[in-house]
């Protein structure tokens, strides 16, 4: 029997369907949290063999001892995961550590997580890249500006999400930024980019073939969403264009990538920008090795009629999966923020959009910077239906 670590299988809230897949396949799931066992669901208790408790998972000295004494209970860990961007370095070191061969090590962690080393193998992958200067002295933007011209966009070279990520339109702002900026902390300056996020998803076989692919579409920029509160809107789309499942594919060639779930985000050109492209040209943003965060999974599920839990989980298993896609349709994310005077009352919505919608629920605190506060997931046959509903559901009085 394999052994599997999942560490953190508490947060997000939906990731107990991950541990119960890879139990249905026959793994010896082991879980490792910060969340007292009694406080875990039913679900995800069902969905492990056992669990051990940490303080914290920031501290890696108490979750090795962890690993080391399930190493000792059952034998050699076969693979380790989160499918969590916030412990991807962590699970690399655990990985390095226990010699666990399945998975990124220590040394793979610069190209997967640093923004600035990503560009090279988008750049094998044939994609453009946006200009950037990783920051030093105000001389040294102001001379990077210079060249790119303004608004340009910064964030830390090592970040998660959209957090502490800067527009900056003039002087006066580029002055602000470098009185904002965490001490110790390395930036990364690029030219800003006008295109609509679009990302590829996959889950990937151990010979880097393809297994399943999908891809959503942004309305709006995560930064804006998070640093201006807006709502946060994005869908799954009803079918892949064929420009993003190229650059997709030729992105997991570029990168080595096998036996993951991914997420990589692309710009979409909104018009025409010189040394980037033409309208409407797919060109590189970011890799993120594992799932779109959230509910995203399930969002890809209700789109596709299909469980990419259980692909995933069999993936790891067998390194197959017989789990087809069935009818497809756009599943929306509406994500909207507490305190705006919206028309319509959720009573309003159910009534309207009852036969469509497939999930309500808060977001958790954790999330809802990035992802607003209360949840609906509907799916429609066209963008048309989908744009209406979302016009709605954001309408103000």
């Amino acid at each position: 029997m394999k052994n599997f670590i999942f560490i953190s299988p508490n947060f997000p809230v939906n990731y107990w369907k991950f541990c119960c897949e890879l139990k249905n396949n026959g793994l010896n799931v082991l879980g490792i949290g910060d969340q007292p066992y009694d406080e875990l669901t039913e679900e995800l208790k069902n969905s492990l063999n056992e669990y051990y408790k940490v303080e914290s998972l920031e501290n890696y000295d108490e979750v090795y001892r962890a690993v080391a004494f399930f190493t000792f209970k059952y034998g050699r860990i076969d693979w380790l995961e989160s499918n969590n961007e916030y412990w991807l370095e962590r699970d690399a070191m655990l990985r390095t550590d226990f010699n666990i061969t399945t998975g990124f090590h220590t040394e793979d962690i610069p190209r997967i997580k640093f923004k600035s080393k990503m560009k090279e193998y988008y750049k094998k992958a044939g994609l453009t890249v946006a200009r950037y200067h990783l920051v030093d002295d105000l001389e040294g933007c102001r001379k990077f500006i210079k060249e790119v011209g303004y608004p340009v966009v910064a964030k830390p070279d090592n970040g998660v999400g959209a957090s502490h990520n800067f527009k900056i339109k003039n002087d006066e702002e580029l002055v602000d930024f470098y009185g904002q900026r965490h001490e110790g902390v390395v930036y990364i300056m690029e030219e800003f980019v006008n295109g609509i996020v679009n990302s590829y998803d996959a889950i990937i076989d151990s010979n880097g073939k393809i297994m399943f692919e999908t891809g959503n579409v942004s309305l709006g920029s995560i930064m804006d969403i998070v640093n201006e509160k807006q709502n946060s809107l994005f869908y799954i789309l009803k079918e892949l264009p064929e420009e993003t499942r190229k650059a997709g594919r030729d992105t997991v060639k570029a990168f080595g990538v096998k036996s993951r779930f991914v997420h990589f985000e692309f710009f979409r050109l909104l018009q025409d920008q010189e040394g980037l492209g033409k309208k409407d040209d797919i060109m590189a943003l970011e890799v993120n090795m594992r799932p779109s965060g959230g509910f995203t999974p399930d969002m890809i599920n209700f789109a596709h009629s299909t469980d990419v839990y259980k692909i995933w989980a069999d993936m790891i298993a067998f390194d197959e999966s017989k789990k087809p896609k069935g009818e497809s349709n756009h599943c929306g994310f509406a994500g909207l923020r507490d305190g705006k005077p919206f028309a319509m009352t959720h009573d309003d919505i159910m009534e309207k959009y009852g036969d469509h919608i497939r999930m309500v629920d808060r977001i958790p605190e954790a999330l809802s910077g990035a992802m607003g506060n209360q949840m609906y997931l509907a799916t429609f046959a066209t963008e048309e239906e989908l744009m209406a509903f979302y016009a709605d559901v954001t309408r103000e009085k």
